[in-house]
Order: C-alpha cells, then structure tokens, then sequence
C-alpha cells in the first residue's frame, strides 16, 4: 500500500513538472472571421504546429473584437485587417513586431440580376450611392469588424446610408452575413476570401470590384510582453516568423478555393525591423 501511494506520489510530481511545460506550447491567437471561414486557417497552422510542436487555439471574431482580445491580454497574437486600428493599437503599446502578412480586396456583391444596377458604377462610392437610391436592401457587419470599418468609411464618403428596413445591421461574422444577403437578395460588402468560401452556397454575384479604395491588408501583431508577462511571447513570435517566412507565405500563395487564390503574400523583409 505505501508503495502504491509513493508510486502515485511520484506520477503527481511528473504531471506537475510536465504541465506547466505543456501549456506554454499553446498559442492563443485572435484573428477576423475571414481568415477562418476562407478556411485558410485550417490549410496553413497544421503545418506550423507540425514544424513547432506548438498548438494554435483560434478565436475567430471581427478586427475590433480581435484587437479587444490582445489589449486585455487574453491571446499572444492577432491577425487582423484594419491598418489604422492596427496602427493605433501597436502606438498604444499593446502589441509589438507587427508584420504585413497578406492582402485582398473588398468587394460589393449581391443579387444576380443586380436590381440596384451596381454594375455601370464609376468606383465604390458610386457604387454605395446606387444602393441607397434603389432602395434594395443592404446587409452590414455591424460587429466593428475590419469589413466593418471600411463599409463605414464609404458611407461617410458618400454622404449617405441605406434608412430603415433598407439596412440590416447583423452583428455577425462574414460568412453569416452573406448567408443572410443570399436569403433576403440583398447587397454586402465582403472580403473576396469569405466570398469564395460562401458563393455556391448564396447565389450571390460581384457586382463591383477593382476600386483602388477596396484594398484589404492583413497584419499580425504580438501582444507586448512587457504588458503582459505571462502571456506567450514566444509562441507568438515563433507564428509571426513562420507565417512570414518563405514557407509561410509560400502557402498562402498556394491556398486556393474552386481553383481561385484567395489571398496574396506581401511581407517584405525589409520591413522586418520594429521596435522589441
């Protein structure tokens, strides 16, 4: 009996030693719906967990919400795409070393037959003009999303807004909320990655594309160590590095919906160089 109880003793010792070791291979990382209803997360961290031996916990949510995270300390890392929040946010010292990962663009999409004739638009704030004149309905993040933010930068440009039952403010993630356009043939704005993902299940057509105005980076950003001592910096830095290494970006090239690249590396390592 004593011998059990010292056998037990001793495997109680080893879990104790072992766990907090096991922990600090966990990356918490906060990142915008895009990057995970693209299904991009899922073709690109199984292969950095393989390499590193770490395991990433995703928590999808919009940009406001992602960088929410990271200044409370509740991830190591985010990936996001709104660049002057970005800015802001790392100014404010809540994160460090941020790094462009990749780029897109938005795009204005709804009904087939586009009833609103978005299509003849001269650029996006034309195209946003049109939509409040048809009177068709328009289907809004609402969420302080990045896709959020810049829908609120056209409306404030144009001088206009969709009023009443003509705009839907969801409060939902991208793929959610073309999900909703496609029921009700209506008109969103969205990043082309979610787009891809969701178009053969919503029916949904790009009516505009191309304005210079609808450009989309993404960054990712380490919450700061010094802010935050316990979290893991150095999970953080190890996808930071990966991610834009030549594997990483690598395969972003390569990832690609019905045949279509969705996203489009840009780290440059001249940029390399930020303040630790």
């Amino acid at each position: 009996m004593n011998q059990f109880k010292k056998m037990l003793g001793i495997l109680g010792l080893s879990l104790t030693l072992t766990l907090p070791a096991f922990a600090q291979n966990i990356i918490k990382l906060s990142t915008t719906t895009s990057t995970d209803n693209s299904g991009l997360l899922k073709f690109l961290l199984p292969a950095f967990e393989a390499k590193t031996g770490n395991k990433v916990h995703v928590i999808s949510v919009g940009t406001g919400k992602a960088l929410e995270l990271a200044k409370n300390g509740d991830v190591d890392v985010t990936l996001v795409h709104a660049r002057p929040s970005e800015d802001k946010f790392v100014a404010a010292k809540h994160g460090v070393n941020r790094r462009d990962v990749m780029y897109n663009d938005f795009i204005l999409v709804g009904p087939e037959n586009d009833p609103a004739g978005i299509k003849k638009s001269k650029n996006v704030i034309d195209a946003m003009r049109r939509i409040v004149a048809s009177g068709k309905p328009f289907i809004s993040r609402g969420d302080n999303s990045g896709t959020d933010q810049m829908e609120r930068a056209y409306w404030k440009e144009a001088g206009t807004q969709p009023k009443g039952k003509a705009y839907v403010s969801a409060g939902l993630g991208m793929g959610e909320v073309l999900t909703m356009a496609g029921q009700m043939e209506a008109y969103t704005l969205t990043d082309r990655a979610t787009y891809g993902a969701y178009r053969a299940k919503t029916g949904l057509a790009i009516v505009f594309e191309g304005d210079p105005k609808m450009f989309n980076p993404y960054g990712i950003i380490a919450v700061n160590p010094k802010k935050y001592p316990d979290i893991n910096y150095k999970g953080a830095m190890q996808l930071i590095e990966w991610i834009t290494s030549a594997e990483g970006q690598k395969m972003i090239a390569n990832f690609k919906v019905d045949g279509q690249q969705l996203f489009f590396p840009s780290y440059s390592p001249k940029k390399k160089k930020a303040k630790r």
